[in-house]
């Protein structure tokens, strides 16, 4: 029932926004999506399973995010830093997403062990949810290799590839120490563009030389 499934999600969501998680009851989660408690159960199996599913799939909608924004500009420095700038707003405004990319839970979060836990659902995304749940680290390494994907060259010498990665890497890292501690005026996007500015030629992320700019 994946209508049921998202409608328990998104209130699972929105109970948790208004209480702590320790206090959101399952039986208000499945009133306020307008289903049995069964239902509920049936998708979930335990409140632990909602927790981690809940987890999964704000997770996966970062990650779509970082997508979109990889694929929001020409400029391969404007995509990066698209990547850089969506990376803080989303930690801004999801306490999950913050809690998942610093690894910080707070007592009003659900806390769900990163490791995959014993599946007997017969639903696949729960089975998906019960997998392992990605780290900080995981993260870093899943954004940098979407945009290593997205930005390279076919061709590119191997060196580049390295440099590029290596890019990616301190955008990814730059973004995530806005997260913990917010940049004044400019934002992330400038850091961002900062950091590149004379970085992989190859790649689209140098700086244009003077020469082309006085043309």
């Amino acid at each position: 029932m994946p209508a049921a499934r998202e409608s328990l999600l998104d209130a699972a969501y929105t109970a948790l926004a208004r209480r702590a998680w320790s206090a959101v009851r399952m039986v208000d989660v499945a009133a306020a999506a307008g289903v049995s408690r069964q239902t509920l159960y049936n998708e979930f199996g335990s409140k632990e399973g909602l927790a981690r599913a809940l987890v999964r799939r704000e997770a996966d909608a970062y990650l779509a995010g970082v997508e979109r924004a990889l694929n929001t500009h020409s400029d391969a420095r404007d995509r990066l830093a698209a990547t850089a700038e969506w990376t803080t707003t989303a930690a801004r405004d999801n306490a999950l997403v913050r809690a998942m990319l610093t690894g910080c839970w707070s007592e009003r979060l659900p806390s769900p062990t990163l490791s995959a836990v014993p599946s007997s659902s017969a639903v696949p995304a729960q089975r998906r949810a019960d997998g392992p749940l990605p780290s900080p680290g995981d993260f870093v390494t899943m954004v940098r290799d979407r945009a290593v994907a997205a930005l390279s060259v076919p061709g590119a010498a191997k060196n580049d590839n390295g440099e590029l990665a290596r890019s990616c890497e301190l955008v990814v890292r730059i973004a995530l120490s806005c997260v913990a501690a917010p940049p004044a005026d400019g934002g992330v996007g400038d850091l961002v563009r900062g950091a590149l500015h004379r970085q992989l030629p190859g790649h689209g992320l140098s700086a244009p030389s003077p020469t082309a700019e006085g043309r």
